[in-house]
């Protein structure tokens, strides 16, 4: 029920690949943050969150989209009512959602809610707390990974059986992933939105979002052992630009343009762009576009 899940799909993996070349590229780097643990997709959630707090840090005016774990609890507080909810049938994400809560009976468990809600409070808190002050404490990491472990409720229907509990060996991965950061990659001339969806267009692949915006560039976080843009990962990034063709992005003015797709591969601190130019072609992307929406459309009967 996502972008990712759309782009998984052998024909539309088919029809990427005939309209969209990857660039062949050799990227080099030197591995500065090598994994610390086998939680590969917890580090990976929870530094994105992490680098989205210090880049509103570099950029006190960077717009905020909603937390993926407030979209869990919301989708938990869905299934305290399980048994009084009504959704309109004009909306399919919705009607999925619904299905998610019936099939899952552990989403209605009042413990997991709790639990959930005090996550959610004290990120708040400690988030607010470091926008205040620039500090990176323990907390904060924390409370990242913590929100990694919530984020997978509404994007997977899991409940992590470890939901509260942190291995200090993250904690010190975390620390040492941010450490290579360098602020200027990110710091944003005119328009810095973070975790931002692409209107109608998010719910017409059964929700997407990005990691950020920086003024023409949209970009994705990857923390990953290989230094290597991956058919995946370029896939993914084209499909984050065709919905903002089709819906726009949120909080960015009308008359800015998307002219680039970067990929922030952070166990490198590493920051790789493509240009659109290079790998859009005008003659055939309006025709691609129109397919795009009809097979998104048939996938999950959102209709734009």
């Amino acid at each position: 029920m996502s972008l990712t899940s759309f782009l998984k799909n052998k024909d539309v993996k088919d029809a990427f690949k005939q309209e969209f070349k990857k660039p062949r590229l050799k990227l080099q780097g030197e591995l500065l943050s090598p994994p610390l643990t086998n939680h590969y997709g917890l580090v990976g959630t929870a530094f994105d969150y992490l680098l989205r707090f210090y880049i509103k840090q570099v950029n006190p005016n960077a717009i905020e989209g909603r937390w993926v774990s407030e979209a869990s609890l919301h989708l938990l507080e869905m299934a305290q009512l399980r048994d009084s909810l009504e959704v309109p049938e004009e909306t399919p994400v919705m009607q999925k959602l619904k299905e998610m809560i019936t099939e899952k009976p552990i989403l209605s468990d009042p413990t997991v809610h709790k639990k959930v809600v005090e996550i959610i409070q004290f990120s708040r808190k400690v988030y607010a707390e470091f926008i205040r002050k620039g500090e990176m404490g323990s907390d904060l990491f924390k409370a990242v990974l913590l929100l990694a472990q919530v984020d997978v409720i509404y994007r997977a229907g899991i409940v992590d059986e470890n939901l509260s509990s942190i291995d200090e060996k993250d904690i010190e991965d975390l620390r040492n992933l941010v450490s290579i950061v360098k602020p200027e990659y990110f710091k944003a001339k005119r328009i810095c939105i973070l975790n931002p969806t692409f209107g109608i267009a998010s719910q017409l692949v059964g929700g997407a979002d990005c990691d950020l915006v920086i003024d023409d560039a949209i970009i994705d976080i990857k923390t990953t052992k290989k230094l290597d843009l991956t058919r995946n990962f370029f896939d993914q990034l084209i499909g984050y630009y065709i919905l903002h063709k089709i819906g726009g992005i949120e909080g960015m003015p009308s008359n800015c343009e998307i002219k680039r797709l970067g990929i922030y591969f952070s166990r490198y601190g590493y920051l790789h762009f493509i240009d659109v130019r290079d790998i859009i072609s005008e003659d055939t992307f309006p025709n691609f576009l129109e397919w795009f929406k009809k097979r998104a459309s048939d996938e999950y009967g959102m209709d734009i």
